[in-house]
């Protein structure tokens, strides 16, 4: 038990600390990989807990190919010049513009599109609207991508981890979820425009527009149907993965051999080192869960309320990051009152917003960012996080109280 421990550990602060500039999947994978060579998590049995996100790695492959293919296209451009012109020249109203974008983009194509696709469209935005700090806009990007995740069963694939087979129907989660959805969006909004406020005094300029060509245009067909297929999805209960792929191969695809283009420019642009780190987490948790630790979490929360297993549960997702714990979330709350899994499955979307390691999202938006030549360190974000999420967590437990 301690040597699996301390090896989770170290790998987990490698993934936050980034030793030597390394990106985040090294350490994951070390850490797996240490994991089987010590004979502390057999191989078999690391696949099979690789192999339980196999859901979240075609998402996100799909979600990544269809944002990079959006970028070459010229997608993000002409979005950014419709947002920037409609501020008229004001950072407050961009501000505002750009956060309702993420809450809808969130909602309907789920967080991790909003940190990859939405992400370099705002740097684009903030950097022909000619502003000075262009943090503020991306920091919503990151915040969002969690506090408004829970709107839908599709706007966060965490949330198909917590409940499983067991999701709720719509008419039950919007009930369960509704007001503590809106209290997480106006709640972060207010603390974000609160802490960023100083940066937003300021004039900015009005862009030129932008045409989109066939290729653009046929991109942006291709985003609008993934909204619709993941919608259509969730309603149906299917895996968001195939579909997420599908469309996203199928239109790069498209749009590739139309114009008669070589795929290396999108395969290259794309953040496939994320894919090893998502594995890496799910193993790592597979040497966890051989310990025993699903049923000792499971007898340790059971006379927890709401806002002991909520804060407890978003505490541990910033340790291990949400996906994992959002499964291990899922095995001990297997027969836990429907008010303590949604509690549950509060912290596991909003409680990662404390760190920049704490959801996929984040850590996908972190990838974006310096691929627009921005960067944050995990320190400034964590001090950000800290004002950020346990306010609004409280506020949002206490609301799902009152509708349950």
């Amino acid at each position: 038990m301690l040597s699996t421990l301390a090896i989770v550990l170290v790998a987990l602060a490698g993934i936050l600390l980034r030793p030597f500039g390394l990106r985040e999947a090294y350490p994951a994978m070390v850490g797996a990989l240490a994991l089987v060579l010590c004979g502390l998590m057999p191989p078999g049995a690391a696949l099979r807990a690789a192999g339980q996100g196999w859901d979240v790695y075609l998402f996100l492959a799909g979600m990544m190919l269809l944002a990079e293919l959006a970028a070459l296209e010229g997608v993000f451009d002409w979005a950014a010049g419709l947002v920037a012109r409609a501020a008229r020249g004001s950072a407050l109203l961009l501000f505002v513009y750009v956060y309702a974008l993420a809450v809808l983009i969130t909602v309907f194509l789920s967080n991790d599109a909003t940190a990859v696709v939405f992400t370099p469209a705002v740097a684009v935005m903030a950097r022909e609207a000619g502003a000075k700090q262009k943090l503020p806009y991306l920091l919503i990007c990151a915040f969002v991508a969690n506090a408004a995740s829970f709107v839908l069963p599709i706007s966060n694939p965490a949330n198909l981890v917590v409940y499983g087979a067991a999701m709720p129907d719509l008419a039950q989660w919007l009930r369960l979820f509704a007001l503590p959805s809106a209290v997480a969006i106006l709640g972060t909004f207010l603390l974000l425009w609160a802490t960023q406020a100083g940066a937003l005094r300021q004039t900015l300029a009005m862009p030129a527009p932008v045409l989109l060509h066939t290729g653009g245009r046929l991109t942006l067909a291709g985003l609008a149907l993934m909204a619709f297929l993941l919608l259509l999805s969730s309603a149906l209960g299917w895996a968001l993965g195939p579909p997420t792929f599908a469309v996203g191969a199928g239109v790069t695809a498209l749009v590739l051999l139309r114009a008669r283009q070589s795929p290396w420019p999108v395969l290259r642009g794309v953040s496939w080192s994320v894919l090893p780190l998502v594995a890496g987490l799910f193993i790592m948790l597979g040497a966890l869960d051989r310990l025993g630790l699903a049923a000792r979490l499971a007898h340790a929360v059971a006379g927890f309320g709401l806002f002991q297993s909520g804060g407890a549960l978003a505490l541990l997702c910033n340790l291990v990051n949400n996906l994992p714990a959002g499964l291990l979330a899922g095995q001990i709350l297997t027969h836990a009152a429907p008010a303590q899994k949604a509690a549950a499955l509060i912290a596991v979307d909003l409680g990662p917003n404390l760190s920049i390691t704490g959801s996929l999202a984040t850590i996908l938006w972190l990838s974006a960012l310096r691929r627009q030549g921005e960067s944050i360190t995990a320190w400034r974000f964590l001090r950000m996080g800290v004002v950020m999420m346990p306010p609004v967590l409280l506020l949002a437990l206490y609301a799902l109280r009152g509708t349950v």
